[in-house]
């Protein structure tokens, strides 16, 4: 069975979602950071899987559920990290990160079967990707690309094929990155712990009138 992987930092003022603020204070942007978080533990953890394991840049915290292993990301770039997280499964993995609340297991669930598939690829609206499945994980397939850019999702599913990978896709969704991203978001799941923290900050803002 496949080993899911979420990849995240522990939801810290300062240190998680800065492209939120502002309009969000640091707090603020940590207290959506973390519902984002909770948000795909849950789903993650609902995923029939050989292990769960939360990759954290950081201390594991009260929104971490339980029948997860935690284990620190490795110092380095994003690629790096990426790449040291698959190095450390045998067997299938796949990997998400935290900037998806919306995810849901029957639009994961499809990523878990490796029958007609090598890989899985979630691309992301702003050029990125979003997860990341690999039936046979190799850290030489991330080493080396570009993240945190424009490009980053094209040149991470042209090295899958060029690898010669059988790749299926997943839908594109957006990350949460800018408050336009956090009100659509919240817009699209409604019913998300992610949601339900951008509508309380949100009357916060518009009760002080800010």
């Amino acid at each position: 069975m496949t080993t899911v992987l979420v990849i995240a930092k522990e939801p810290r003022p300062g240190r998680v979602k800065t492209r939120l603020t502002p309009p969000f204070s640091p707090a603020e942007a940590a207290a959506l950071a973390e519902a984002a978080l909770a948000d795909t533990l849950r789903t993650a953890a609902l995923l029939p899987a050989s292990r769960h394991v939360l990759v954290l840049d950081g201390r594991p915290g009260p929104w971490l559920p339980p029948g997860f292993e935690v284990v620190p990301q490795v110092g380095g770039g994003l690629d790096v990290r990426l790449a040291a997280a698959f190095g450390a499964c045998v067997g299938p993995a796949l990997l998400i990160g935290m900037d998806t609340p919306q995810i849901t297991p029957g639009l994961l669930e499809p990523a878990l079967s490796w029958g007609t598939y090598d890989a899985w690829f979630g691309p992301a609206e702003d050029g990125g990707f979003w997860a990341l499945g690999l039936a046979r994980p190799d850290p030489a397939l991330l080493l080396g690309v570009p993240m945190s850019v424009p490009e980053t999702g094209a040149v991470q599913y042209a090295r899958l094929r060029a690898a010669g990978l059988r790749v299926g896709e997943l839908p594109v969704l957006r990350d949460v990155d800018g408050a336009e991203d956090a009100r659509r978001v919240a817009t699209a799941a409604p019913g998300t712990d992610f949601a339900a923290a951008y509508r309380e900050l949100v009357a916060d803002t518009a009760g002080a009138g800010r």
